[in-house]
């Protein structure tokens, strides 16, 4: 997979921890920053990664700043884009498996390195639907119309 990968001076270090993580897991990384030369504001690398992931150039998105709800609630603005804070392994895994997320926010002062690569473990190996019967999928697969439905028609430019 193709993932993008993003923090704020609060995350750098973590950001960079999970970067070389994917990486070693075989997925391509897409860093949109900020770097120890460059650094940006949560709101500016939320959005970029965010355009990459709802335009298809990455599969899906990890961003870092402090808390990491900073950056969701900027990528969660845009369409197409479901983006959960996840403080562990259990709940990135209902966080894809239940909602669908497409990119994991995380807080590089809340977060633990060894942490943090758990949960994206969860992340990346996690398919929508996974674990739940036919009828829990197929609720799953309707709320995912509806909700693309409501976004449509609520939320448009």
């Amino acid at each position: 997979m193709k993932i993008g990968v993003g923090a704020d001076p609060f995350g750098l270090e973590l950001k960079d921890a999970v970067k070389q993580h994917v990486q070693t897991l075989g997925h391509v990384c897409v860093d949109v920053g900020g770097t120890t030369d460059e650094a940006r504001p949560y709101y500016e690398v939320a959005h970029e990664l965010a355009g990459k992931v709802g335009s298809g150039e990455c599969d899906r998105g990890i961003l870092v700043c402090g808390t990491g709800m900073g950056m969701a609630i900027i990528a969660n603005k845009h369409p197409n884009i479901y983006a959960a804070v996840c403080e562990d392994p259990s709940t990135a895994t209902n966080a894809r498996s239940i909602n669908n997320a497409n990119v994991l926010s995380m807080g590089g002062m809340v977060t633990a390195s060894y942490k943090a690569k758990e949960i994206v473990d969860a992340f990346l190996t996690t398919e929508f639907k996974k674990g739940w019967d036919e009828e829990i999928q197929a609720f799953l697969d309707r709320s995912m119309i509806d909700i693309q439905r409501i976004e449509s028609e609520e939320f448009k430019d």
